[in-house]
């Protein structure tokens, strides 16, 4: 016996074909073991970051990747504006930050800032000391698509961190792995 649902998929394509539904779409995406990171920014419209799971490679040449954005979290306009943004990939044990720039709590950006230890590369995106990764980029392209902006960036720098457990996001809940 499985443990499984079925969706409408909306047919075999073309004309009079339908999109599946929002919650079978989310369903599905919950199933999706994803990375966990926290883009940041900072520049001439401040500072801010968001816990974010959709970040993906686009390109080798120019090392590009994106990452998708509420289109109204207050950080997308942040960084529109500043041209910039940082990935950070967190690992295990962060989750409580992961936490924070996902907005629970109601910390004030300043105040989530203050639970790590933070730096700068090329573009002073805060960078968090600690990640596993982080990619350091310059806006090249904006997509917007539904609720999100999908965002590229050419990576300016990048910053190795220690191998060990990261913190995923599967099923609705972290692990690690």
């Amino acid at each position: 016996m499985t443990n499984s649902s079925a969706f409408r998929t909306g047919g075999l394509g073309g004309e009079g074909a339908q999109p599946v539904d929002r919650f079978a779409f989310r369903e599905a995406m919950s199933r999706l073991g994803t990375a966990v990171h926290i883009a940041t920014t900072d520049g001439v419209a401040g500072r801010g970051g968001t816990t974010v799971s959709a970040v993906a490679s686009v390109s080798d040449a120019p090392p590009t990747v994106l990452v998708c954005v509420n289109r109204q979290a207050r950080i997308n306009a942040a960084i529109k504006a500043n041209g910039l943004f940082a990935i950070n990939t967190l690992p295990a044990e962060a989750q409580d930050l992961s936490d924070a720039f996902a907005g629970k709590g109601d910390l004030t950006f300043d105040d989530r800032f203050a639970l790590a230890d933070w730096h700068r590369l090329a573009t002073g995106s805060p960078i968090l000391r600690g990640a596993r990764v982080a990619l350091d980029c310059r806006v090249t392209d904006i997509s917007e698509i539904g609720t999100h902006s999908v965002i590229f960036g050419e990576i300016l720098g990048i910053e190795l961190g220690e191998r060990g457990p990261a913190l995923i996001y599967l099923d609705r809940a972290y692990h690690r792995i």
